[in-house]
């Protein structure tokens, strides 16, 4: 964390990410907010990896949507 003391992310996995976010929240949900094929049609945290990794615009959504969610829980 002394690197980037500013970036909650800072040391938090994608996995772990679109873990959390699901557990939250749920595919449907995240289908709803994130328009993406990964969360509407048969999602799964794999397959949702694999098309986050490749897509930066998904993956930064992804992101502000965690952030969001750890905001609201404090």
């Amino acid at each position: 964390m002394e690197t980037q003391p500013n970036n909650p992310l800072h040391g938090i996995k994608l996995e772990q990410i679109v873990t959390d976010l699901e557990a939250h929240y749920g595919w449907e949900y995240m289908g709803h907010k994130i328009n993406v094929r990964c969360f509407q049609d048969n999602p799964s945290i794999k397959s949702s990896l694999k098309f986050l990794r490749r897509t930066p615009w998904a993956r930064t959504k992804v992101e502000n949507m965690y952030l969001n969610m750890l905001r609201k829980k404090i």
